[in-house]
């Protein structure tokens, strides 16, 4: 962990700045902003006009003097300025309101594994722009392995993965600490797009963004596997004439499709595992994966993890805001660090006496260079 709990326990505010959804949890007052991390401006006028759902609703849908942004991306702060005015307006007048009351704001802010010192400077830019005097960065995957209860501070292997939109992040924690992780820049957005190639090369059909995330549901609850539905229904826009189509697609093809930048994924899963002590290994076998972020959501992506490792894999109650809910657990001090004190009060004792024999022993080593 980046920060140590008793920091945590005096921030006020917990961030969680993702690609796909911005959320934000208050203490006291807990989960008060869940919205897409989406901003609509005006580029003649430099106003904003939409932020969150209604932005997102936007996409592809506006007049040229309309741009639709994202100002984060794969985990980091690409546009600082807009990224602030997007919090300023998710977050409202009433509740900036309360958190300027605050004679010393401190915030808490989620950050991919090992990403670079200005991702981080940005991230910590955006909230010191909105108030904050101090702002403290806990790592994504502790922060989200607290979030769906798994014993972070216990001496035995947790493996989480992360499953964001940009990125995919796979770790084995043990003693509240990473041991090792592999951030793979494989998420929710390469499956659509790897969707979207594949209509538009075997189909020739255009496919609204409004659309990918519904395809997916539309493989049924068994999704990847082969016993969903035999064929979907797809509309969308003809490559060569423009107009609108709707065509018969075999959900096979699309689970291959599917299939391709996934083993990127599995590839990070091995390499995690082949870098682990074989001691948290064996742990590992028994407990398996915890499953959280918003594409772990994908029907049937659990039970082909499930085929490739040959390990249990488990999905999160509550996926898509584990992250930024363990944040909030350590603002609200609700996990206690593990206390060692194995040897009591006779090894301080035994401390004290070899302290004073070496102090004697020294005491005479002086005497000797004096004479």
């Amino acid at each position: 962990m980046t920060v140590s709990l008793d920091q945590l326990r005096r921030c006020h505010v917990a961030v969680d700045l993702g690609a796909a959804r911005t959320r934000v949890f208050v203490k006291g007052a807990g989960l008060v902003v869940d919205e897409p991390s989406v901003a609509a401006v005006n580029t003649r006028t430099g106003a904003l006009i939409a932020v969150g759902a209604l932005a997102e609703k936007m996409t592809g849908r506006t007049p040229d003097y309309i741009r639709v942004v994202r100002p984060v991306s794969g985990g980091t702060v690409v546009d600082i300025e807009m990224a602030q005015r997007m919090l300023r307006h998710l977050l409202g007048e009433k509740l900036r309101r309360q958190l300027r009351r605050k004679p010393r704001l401190r915030a808490a802010a989620c950050t991919p594994h090992d990403s670079d010192p200005l991702a981080q400077r940005a991230a910590v830019e955006t909230l010191v722009g909105l108030g904050a005097r101090r702002v403290e960065l806990v790592d994504t995957l502790i922060a989200a392995a607290v979030g769906c209860g798994l014993p972070v501070e216990q001496p035995t292997a947790t493996m989480i993965m992360v499953c964001g939109a940009a990125t995919t992040q796979v770790a084995v924690l043990s003693l509240g600490a990473i041991v090792t992780a592999e951030r793979i820049p494989v998420g929710g957005d390469a499956i659509d797009h790897a969707i979207i190639q594949h209509l538009r090369h075997h189909h020739e059909l255009m496919l609204p963004s409004q659309s990918v995330r519904p395809l997916q549901l539309a493989l049924s609850g068994n999704g990847l596997t082969p016993h969903g539905p035999a064929s979907t229904e797809i509309h969308g826009r003809d490559v060569a004439t423009g107009l609108a189509r709707s065509v018969t697609v075999d959900t096979a093809a699309v689970r291959e499709a599917i299939h391709t930048p996934l083993t990127a994924v599995l590839d990070g899963i091995g390499k995690v595992l082949r870098d682990c002590p074989p001691d948290l290994v064996a742990d590992l076998a028994d407990r398996g994966i915890m499953m959280v972020g918003g594409s772990a959501l994908l029907p049937g992506l659990d039970q082909m993890l499930r085929d490739a490792t040959g390990m249990p894999v488990h999905i999160a109650e509550r996926p898509d805001v584990c992250a930024v809910l363990g944040l909030g657990a350590m603002l609200e001090g609700k996990v206690q660090p593990m206390v060692l004190d194995p040897l009591g009060d006779h090894r301080g004792l035994a401390d004290d006496d070899g302290r004073d024999r070496g102090r004697d022993r020294d005491r005479a080593f002086a005497d000797d260079l004096t004479e």
